[in-house]
């Protein structure tokens, strides 16, 4: 285990003070452009809002890398992982921002977000091996391609189907960065360090603008870009030597996400609802509908953020045969606030979730 020197961390820390203030200067000035948001059924707002906000995200992580590119050797992954993440977070950002200025049907949404997986896994980057306690590592070959790109879609989708409350999305994305970084340098695995802290320094600039009032909202820009790269950097942490199941990282910092998303998908499905219509069925939608108020809801999934990022430490310094024991963690907080949710909404006689 190596920490970086107190010297290098104050480096890095005012690189990422600079590159948070030029999102800022970024988001102020997407709000001019005024990309608005228009109020609608399913949407949590009452009034037109500038949306696109996720652009100073995402030019400042562009920015971030092409410094890290040309003068931080030590952080680099090898050219071709390098090129294929930047070449798919820029492809899937790109379409992202169209979207939000045409509203396109998710199909050329989910065409964009295809395409940007097989760019990831087409330069090798995929997992290629699950590393279990007693069993140690099992290669699972070419069947880590389709895993690795459904995995890909699913987070990227997920964050942003949870994009619907002013802070809700960026600070959950923001503590996972926060966390994943410090887990990273610890282990000395220094592209998802420098990758988290770049992400990181994106929405600290970004996220005053939007919580607890929002003067801008993030978009499919913002969202679906943090979702991707997050993923994508859950199967490079997934490399990292010394931690069995270490790809289980990130999906445990987003626990409250995943699981929101993937509760919903389920019920929708039994109940024969068609799972790709916009809806307003969302365990964090419905506590919003049912009488919570929107900040709070928003700190309750910043919570589940942070227990997760706990959960990662537990994980990575309990011994191997307790490791998929903390993995399980996460889901009693998650039980837990279905029970609740779902109380409220009868409670209130909400009906129909969706």
């Amino acid at each position: 285990m190596s920490l970086i020197t107190t010297a290098a961390l104050l480096r890095h820390l005012a690189f990422a003070l600079l590159l948070a203030l030029c999102s800022a200067a970024i988001v102020r000035a997407m709000i001019a452009v005024r990309v608005m948001d228009t109020p609608e059924a399913r949407k949590a707002h009452d009034r037109p809002t500038p949306k696109g906000g996720g652009v100073g995200i995402v030019l400042t992580f562009l920015i971030g890398i092409a410094i890290l590119y040309r003068f931080g050797a030590f952080a680099r992954l090898a050219d071709p992982y390098f090129r294929g993440v930047i070449g798919a977070s820029v492809a899937i950002a790109a379409v992202a921002f169209l979207d939000d200025i045409y509203d396109w049907p998710f199909t050329v949404k989910l065409g964009a977000q295809v395409l940007a997986a097989a760019v990831a896994v087409g330069t090798g980057l995929y997992i290629q091996d699950y590393r279990l306690p007693y069993f140690g590592a099992i290669p699972i070959g070419w069947f880590g391609i389709p895993v690795t790109a459904l995995w890909l879609l699913f987070t990227t989708n997920a964050m942003n189907f949870i994009d619907g409350l002013n802070g809700l999305a960026s600070g959950v994305a923001l503590i996972a960065a926060l966390f994943l970084a410090w887990i990273a340098a610890t282990h000395e695995a220094w592209f998802v360090y420098a990758a988290c802290g770049l992400l990181a320094a994106g929405i600290a600039g970004f996220l005053p603008f939007n919580f607890p009032r929002a003067r801008i909202f993030m978009g499919d820009v913002g969202s679906q870009f943090c979702g991707f790269i997050l993923a994508v950097l859950s199967v490079v942490a997934g490399r990292i030597e010394g931690v069995p199941l270490s790809f289980m990282l990130v999906p445990l910092l987003l626990s409250g996400v995943l699981f929101d998303v993937a509760f919903t998908l389920v019920r929708r499905w039994r109940d024969g609802e068609n799972v790709t219509k916009p809806h307003r069925g969302h365990l964090y939608q419905v506590a919003h509908r049912s009488g919570v108020s929107a900040t709070t809801v928003t700190l309750i999934h910043w919570g589940f953020a942070i227990f997760g990022g706990i959960c990662c430490l537990l994980f990575i310094a309990e011994p191997r045969m307790v490791k998929p024991f903390i993995v399980l963690l996460p889901l009693l907080p998650q039980l837990v606030w279905v029970r609740y949710v779902v109380r409220r909404a009868r409670a209130v006689k909400l009906g129909r979730w969706g």
